[in-house]
């Protein structure tokens, strides 16, 4: 009785040679002569700028050369571009979407850029004009109006009387309105 399989490895027929190689760098460069221009316009259908397809098709080739081995059937080189450059352009708009819903939105009460740069140029005058008070007109502004203390509170902080709050807090008040007004 004689064996059903024979002994040593099979014979090896050209098809199974085309298989075991996958896609060859000369079909992929012929490939990409031929469908750039095809793949091009698919990217262009999903996203909205040339050089984000121009990017994603290149990446393509680049992956599908990475992989020509996988790829068993050469015919099927260009659909598996074509999926790569459809699962390229869906990543780049989710990267898009995400970045702009990290981005900062500015509150609907926020200044201009020109407002903030006038309340710069405000606050900086105003600095000014408080450096050229005298020291205890100076102290008791700036408790009672920036560190917001009631008259009483400045009066104990400082050791002065509640008068002499008062007195000191008035006449800042109208050397600060001379100093401002000759800055406009």
């Amino acid at each position: 009785m004689q064996d059903s399989a024979p002994d040593g490895p099979s014979p090896v027929t050209a098809d199974e040679t085309t298989l075991a190689e996958g896609t060859t760098v000369d079909h992929l460069t012929e490939t990409y002569r031929a469908h750039y221009r095809s793949l091009l316009g698919l990217a262009a259908l999903l996203l909205d700028d040339v050089a984000s397809c121009e990017d994603v098709v290149q990446e393509a080739f680049i992956r599908v050369h990475s992989a020509r081995g996988r790829v068993r059937d050469p015919e099927k080189t260009l659909a598996y571009l074509r999926q790569t450059v459809v699962n390229l352009s869906r990543s780049a708009l989710r990267r898009r979407i995400l970045g702009l819903k990290l981005l900062s939105k500015p509150m609907p009460d926020m200044a201009s850029a020109e407002e903030g740069a006038y309340v710069s140029l405000e606050r900086d005058a105003l600095i000014k004009a408080m450096r050229g008070l005298q020291r205890r007109q100076r102290e008791v502004l700036s408790l009672r109006y920036f560190s917001d203390m009631t008259e009483a509170q400045v009066a104990e902080v400082l050791g002065i009387s509640l008068g002499s709050v008062k007195a000191y807090g008035s006449r800042g008040i109208a050397a600060l309105r001379v100093a401002m007004e000759a800055t406009v």
